[in-house]
């Protein structure tokens, strides 16, 4: 699926000021192959290449955290054979990936109710957030994932437990509680919506909309990305 060795922790020609925490909707794969006459499943391969290429590029520039949309509570909607492509894709992935993380120092988890997956990609994915634990830099892939599937399960779990919820309790019942909030969340495929992505966690977040397709998206996008949110003065509310 491809390869990225020795990255390195930063790049003198990255911007200045770059987000801790990027954020990603993968969109377009589907689209991208349509054009070209080819199944929906050569697109989510493809974008699952630029994906690891994408990698590299991350950790040039620093960045910490990054969190990518790669199948929603929603997808299961799907038709039953796209969604199975998906489903073994993401074990191939998983299977043929780990060592690059591994190389790299990065470490991989999962957000979403992994409940939902099939059980051999659930073990799967319990291994290689185990191998790569120890790791500081960060690969969230959020999987069977919906921002308002997230509230309710926290939700529910404050109820459980008799809680009096803060936004500080509350956080600490989200999927991935000790990851920070996302910084900047860009969205590929040319599309202008948040499609239920991290609706409680990027309240501040920085937004770039990008018309290439995520097959197509380019370390060039990436910078123009990083550029216009170094530019950005962000108040969260108060004054500059």
């Amino acid at each position: 699926m491809g390869d990225f060795v020795n990255l390195p922790a930063s790049s003198a020609d990255a911007p200045r000021r770059v987000p801790g925490h990027l954020a990603i909707i993968l969109d377009g794969n589907g689209r991208w192959a349509t054009k070209r006459g080819k199944p929906r499943s050569f697109g989510h391969i493809a974008g699952a290449r630029t994906l690891i290429r994408a990698l590299g590029w991350f950790a040039e520039r620093g960045i910490q955290h990054v969190t990518v949309y790669a199948f929603s509570t929603e997808n299961w909607k799907r038709p039953a054979r796209e969604v199975a492509s998906l489903m073994r894709l993401f074990s191939t992935l998983l299977r043929h990936n780990l060592d690059i993380l591994v190389k790299n120092k990065i470490r991989l988890r999962i957000s979403g109710r992994r409940g939902d997956l099939p059980p051999k990609i659930q073990k799967a994915v319990a291994e290689a957030e185990r191998i790569t634990a120890g790791f500081d830099r960060q690969l969230i892939v959020c999987v069977s994932y919906g921002g308002r599937a997230e509230i309710i399960d926290a939700v529910n779990a404050a109820v459980a437990r008799g809680e009096k919820v803060t936004e500080e309790s509350f956080q600490n019942l989200l999927y991935v509680p000790d990851v920070p909030d996302p910084d900047l969340v860009i969205r590929t495929g040319g599309e202008k919506r948040t499609s239920n992505f991290l609706l409680w966690e990027s309240a501040y977040a920085e937004y770039c909309f990008i018309d290439a397709l995520w097959p197509d998206f380019s370390e060039r996008d990436l910078d123009d990305a990083l550029s216009d949110y170094a530019s950005r003065n962000r108040r969260k509310g108060g004054i500059a």
